[in-house]
């Protein structure tokens, strides 16, 4: 599945500077508003040590890793909702994604102009969700008003739509996100034809000095991200977009050696893509033959036969059943078919829930 999350912020938060060091995508960075106006796609391959590990054991032609894709979205300025700073077009680009990476600019530096004159992580995240709280504002309104001319006609459908819409409404003109109100799987599908811009996830990139990468921790701007994030139970992920400006340029062991020095587990895009997996409720299982080990992404929850439809539309409409073994019982084996000899190859049918992990073969006919 296709998985994309726009990167969203103010202008000269470092969004396009973060953008080209996860990506290496070349997007155009520079010290003035509105350097982006087309958004610019990056796809990166999702790190995964359990697909080098398989790699290993089986020695296939190929290792396919699963991918993200992420789009740099232009700087949005108050008033977008109305079209200031071209926003209308702005606003367009990011309904068309799975979730938003909010960056928020936590440092200061005099020679790096900041839209509003001062450095305020919590006032640019308040100027962000107006405006696309605005701008669902005005598509709700647009739809109840609609809705509430078909109701006439007696079909209850449009009467529970009004409900659900009226909920949403009052949320939005208290400043709160269509996300912050509960809704049942059935209510979610009147919605979701609207494309609401504050119902999609949201997870938070505060963007630090180099310096201060490893000192994230004692940021007080990033404190100030995180208390915000918290009350909406959102995720802050502390990023340095030049320190993986560098590691962009690393691979392997030096890669590793930098990280080392620098006191980190893992480099900015890894625990960002972690955090969006996360966010978005994902998981990885893989496929692992001579011919080739692949990473698959699927959402939580889902069962075999769709799980098989990722691969291929026709590996679900003719599933059979699915041969499956856990990542961790597969490497303690060492192949699959010692797994198979310790009764760890199961056969699952069509109500299996697939878990992250899990290596998988499927059986079909069509």
């Amino acid at each position: 599945m296709a998985l994309k999350a726009g990167i969203v912020g103010l202008p000269n938060v470092g969004k396009s500077t973060l953008f080209n060091a996860i990506t290496q995508a070349g997007a155009e960075s520079a010290n003035y508003p509105f350097c982006t106006i087309d958004p610019n796609v990056g796809v990166v391959e999702v790190p995964d040590e359990r697909l080098d590990k398989l790699t290993e054991l089986v020695v296939p032609n190929r290792t396919v890793p699963t991918a993200f894709e992420f789009v740099d979205i232009a700087g949005l300025v108050r008033g977008a909702s109305k079209g200031e700073g071209l926003g209308n077009k702005f606003l367009a680009h990011i309904r068309e994604v799975d979730a938003i990476v909010h960056v928020v600019r936590c440092f200061e530096d005099e020679n790096i102009t900041h839209v509003d004159g001062k450095i305020n992580p919590i006032s640019d995240i308040q100027t962000i969700n107006l405006e696309l709280i605005l701008a669902d504002v005005e598509s709700v309104e647009k739809r109840i008003e609609r809705s509430k001319k078909n109701m006439k006609g007696g079909n209850k459908q449009y009467a529970q739509e009004v409900e659900v819409l009226e909920r949403i409404k009052e949320a939005l003109y208290n400043d709160q996100p269509a996300r912050s109100v509960e809704l049942t799987d059935e209510e979610k599908l009147i919605v979701r034809d609207l494309h609401l811009l504050t119902l999609k996830p949201v997870l938070y990139a505060a963007n630090v000095s180099e310096d201060g990468v490893t000192e994230a921790d004692s940021n007080p701007f990033v404190q100030q991200v995180k208390e915000f994030a918290a009350a909406e139970g959102a995720e802050v992920v502390p990023i340095s977009a030049k320190v993986e400006a560098e590691i962009a340029e690393l691979e392997g062991e030096d890669k590793a050696m930098f990280l080392e020095e620098l006191g980190l587990s893992a480099s900015g895009l890894d625990r960002l893509i972690q955090a969006a997996y996360r966010l978005l409720g994902l998981y990885t299982y893989f496929t692992a033959g001579v011919q080739e080990v692949r990473a698959w992404t699927i959402r939580k929850g889902t069962k075999a036969p769709q799980a098989a439809g990722v691969i291929h539309s026709d590996f679900e409409r003719g599933f059979i059943r699915a041969e499956v073994v856990s990542y961790n019982d597969l490497v303690a084996a060492g192949s699959m078919n010692s797994a198979r000899e310790r009764g760890q190859l199961r056969l699952e049918g069509k109500d299996y829930v697939v878990q992250d992990g899990d290596v998988m073969h499927f059986r079909f006919n069509v």
